[in-house]
């Protein structure tokens, strides 16, 4: 009887130790569950379908090894806060992350946006903002020069363009900070520029052209040769003032910056056959405003064009300092030459 016992007892040890083994082992592996997989600080791309359900998630998760356990996942993804889902998108994990920080991740949706910025500098024409997105791999030149000439874009400031205008939409790609999606093909990036163009417009275009009897586009190429001339903001609105008392003496306006934009080039002294250049945009030699803007001006020269300086003078020349020396008669501008090259 005494035997029997025994057995019982012993019988009843085994099976708390067992218990007692199990419910510990149980502990340790539950706790282990918030840890990380590894200390591997590597990050890798994880992409999350849209539409995808927990357990997909979960799934995904573990096949990258970046969970030990997909229910636990599923679990603690529910108690986290289940009224907030997990969202959608591209992430970077690794698997030194607990599953609570995968999950906070995942539903705050910090997800790796595949954009890129670029900035046009104010004064770039179109073939130089070609230029940059090609060197920055965001788009072709040659696709975006194209689709500048030929792409179908609806803003109520290109609708009056001249057909035969060689650049079309020079002067119209605003310069600014544009932050992209990556892959953005031609047509919307230029879209992007115009739309940028537009609320330009509307705010300090629309309705003013009256105060210098221009229309918008004549505005623009004069904008456009402020932003090519002056180096100092005070003296855009001055070079402004020069352009239409010139214009009003139906004198021509004979602006450096146009002939450059005619050659192609930049050139730090223009010779007499520069000067003779066949073109509509070559200011010394026809009358009048350029065919069309000969870059893409900033809101600065903008409201320079719109609010010109008034004053009497004619003629200006450059510094070496960018500040320019303005002069009322020839005479006074061939002494402000000398007084230049002195220098």
């Amino acid at each position: 009887m005494i035997k029997v016992e025994d057995k019982r007892k012993k019988r009843r040890i085994a099976i708390i130790v067992i218990f007692v083994f199990f419910v510990l082992s149980s502990v340790i592996y539950y706790e282990s569950l918030f840890k990380p997989v590894d200390n591997n600080s590597t990050q890798k791309e994880v992409v999350i379908p849209s539409g995808s359900s927990t357990v997909e998630i979960a799934k995904i998760l573990r096949s990258n090894n970046l969970i030990k356990s997909e229910w636990f996942f599923i679990m603690r993804a529910r108690l986290y806060d289940d009224s907030v889902q997990m969202k959608a998108g591209k992430y970077l994990l690794s698997s030194n992350m607990t599953t609570d920080e995968i999950i906070e991740k995942l539903k705050s949706g910090k997800s790796i946006v595949d954009t890129v910025k670029f900035t046009i500098p104010e004064g770039f024409t179109v073939n130089e903002i070609a230029d940059r997105l090609q060197q920055m791999g965001i788009v072709n030149k040659n696709d975006f020069i194209n689709e500048a000439e030929n792409g179908v874009f609806n803003y109520d400031f290109l609708k009056d363009l001249p057909k035969d205008r060689p650049d079309r939409l020079e002067g119209y790609l605003f310069p600014d900070t544009y932050i992209i999606k990556k892959g953005t093909n031609a047509h919307d990036i230029i879209n992007l520029m115009l739309s940028r163009f537009d609320e330009v417009y509307k705010t300090y275009i629309k309705g003013n052209e009256t105060n210098v009897g221009m229309s918008t586009d004549k505005i623009i190429i004069i904008a456009s040769m402020i932003e090519k001339e002056a180096k100092i903001d005070k003296d855009r609105p001055l070079i402004a003032g020069v352009i239409y008392n010139r214009l009003n003496k139906n004198m021509k306006l004979q602006i450096d910056a146009t002939v450059e934009y005619a050659l192609g080039k930049h050139k730090e002294k223009l010779s007499l056959d520069d000067l003779k250049i066949d073109s509509p945009y070559n200011t010394y030699k026809n009358y009048g405003l350029p065919i069309g803007p000969i870059s893409n001006p900033g809101l600065k020269s903008i409201e320079a064009a719109l609010n010109p300086a008034k004053h009497d003078y004619y003629y200006y020349v450059a510094q070496s300092d960018g500040s320019h020396i303005f002069s009322k008669t020839y005479l006074d501008q061939l002494n402000a030459e000398k007084s230049v090259n002195k220098n």
